[in-house]
């Protein structure tokens, strides 16, 4: 059996650092395995933020 967290990233202009490299790194050194990315958007369909999909086994 697997346990899941979903953590926001945020989504940033193409020429922008973004984090969630760093997310993916941070929670893959707690034994984390990435999944996948979610998008999210907004009210007016412009993707603003991604769900980070990680699992574990429990």
């Amino acid at each position: 059996m697997y346990k899941y967290i979903y953590v926001k990233s945020k989504a940033r202009g193409l020429l922008s650092k973004e984090d969630h490299r760093e997310i993916i790194d941070k929670y893959s050194k707690d034994g984390w395995r990435f999944v996948t990315a979610i998008p999210l958007p907004s009210g007016n369909q412009v993707i603003t933020e991604f769900d980070l999909v990680f699992e574990k086994e429990e």
